[in-house]
């Protein structure tokens, strides 16, 4: 971030075990993918997540077009995503060349809408990709049920949702796929990297074999064939050992960082909401059954004028705070898949208005109080 900001947007934590692990990683002598590490990392999610086969990757983008090669999708096949996400929950998709269909969000959580998206279905329907924003679960009871109806496979975006909860059940193992991110702006990062949950174990063989160029590699090595070979399109999205490393001290301290990040955003809660219901500016929903992982605190102010000029005067004072997703539907690319201005009026309203607030475990308590200082000396 830049050295002009005395308060950064983001800041990755280090536990203390990150550089040790790295260098252990370096001695053995492995440092390409599928090391000591990387089956460490794999193991602890599997445990953590209770699922039943987890895969690291170099990103979740790379883990989207993994489940997205998994489903075999031909032209005419129907994908919906929600209009408001990054785009690579889109991209995966239509890089093997299915139809997009933009969804709308809801206005409370600005997560998938179900209501928006039953209108949506079609026989075409292959997948259904609901985003957990900010880490608040979507209703996923509805959409797995929408989705059964077609028999359509929910690919879970869990990239803000680790460790987070959706009526006692943990995001991310509940759709049939379902993917994490470990970019350096996640709570648990290895800088880039990410994870593909593969919840349906029918899922599972061939996802080594696409994860691994396209070959048998992984049955070569746990002696199933005595050679490997080319047996299936893939590519080479296994994560170095060495960041496998790092993200293994991570995920070791999990509850410091999860509690470091809980307790700035329950500050932000509590200094912010009363001033800004007074003045009609929304704070993050979380419906009762969601236990969110405190991965995002944002505002939704009255106007784009305000919100440039809420960003403007927060930078004036060091402060970097940053808007987010612009509609899908409504990009160069988004307008190629039929999208029409009006389609996702929520997203449309929503895009123009969310400022994020610098979020990090290590922002202390003077810098929160600088922060909320900043946010409710900003004249209406």
């Amino acid at each position: 971030m830049s050295s002009s900001y005395r308060i950064p947007f983001n800041k990755p934590c280090l536990t203390g075990n990150e550089f040790n692990y790295v260098s252990d990683a370096i001695k053995q002598g492995h440092a390409s993918g599928d090391g000591p590490f990387t089956r460490k990392c794999q193991s602890l999610l599997e445990s953590i997540l209770v699922t039943s086969k987890v895969l690291l990757t170099t990103s979740c983008t790379h883990a989207l077009e993994i489940a997205a090669l998994l489903l075999d999708l031909q032209p005419q096949d129907e994908v919906i995503v929600p209009s408001f996400t990054f785009v690579s929950t889109a991209n995966a998709f239509a890089l093997r060349g299915a139809k997009l269909v933009f969804a709308d969000v809801r206005r409370d959580t600005l997560n998938i809408d179900e209501k928006h998206l039953e209108q949506l279905l079609t026989p075409r329907t292959r997948a259904i990709v609901p985003v957990h924003y900010a880490g608040v679960g979507c209703e996923m009871d509805a959409i797995t049920a929408l989705a059964a109806r077609t028999g359509a496979v929910v690919i879970e975006d869990n990239a803000h949702g680790f460790l987070g909860r959706y009526k006692g059940r943990m995001l991310g193992t509940i759709g049939q796929i379902a993917t994490l991110s470990f970019h350096e702006t996640k709570n648990i990062e290895c800088g880039e990297g990410g994870a593909i949950l593969l919840n349906d174990r029918s899922f599972t063989e061939r996802a080594e074999i696409i994860r691994e160029k396209g070959t048998d590699r992984s049955r070569f090595f746990r002696g199933q064939v005595d050679r490997y070979t080319w047996v299936d399109i893939g590519s080479s999205y296994v994560l170095s050992d060495l960041l496998a490393a790092f993200l293994f001290a991570q995920l070791e301290s999990r509850d410091h960082i999860q509690s470091q990040r809980k307790r700035v955003w329950m500050r932000y809660a509590e200094a912010l909401t009363p001033w800004a219901a007074d003045r009609g500016i929304r704070t993050p929903a979380v419906p009762a059954g969601c236990e969110q992982p405190f991965h995002m605190f944002y505002l939704i102010v009255n106007s784009l004028t305000q919100r440039q000029a809420l960003i403007a005067h927060l930078a004036n004072l060091g402060i970097l705070a940053v808007f987010h997703y612009q509609p899908l539907h409504l990009s160069p690319m988004g307008r190629r898949f039929g999208g029409m201005p009006g389609d996702c009026p929520v997203t449309e309203n929503v895009a123009e208005r969310l400022v994020r607030l610098p979020l990090y475990s290590d922002l202390d308590d003077p810098g929160i109080s600088e922060v909320v200082n900043a946010i409710t000396s900003f004249p209406d």
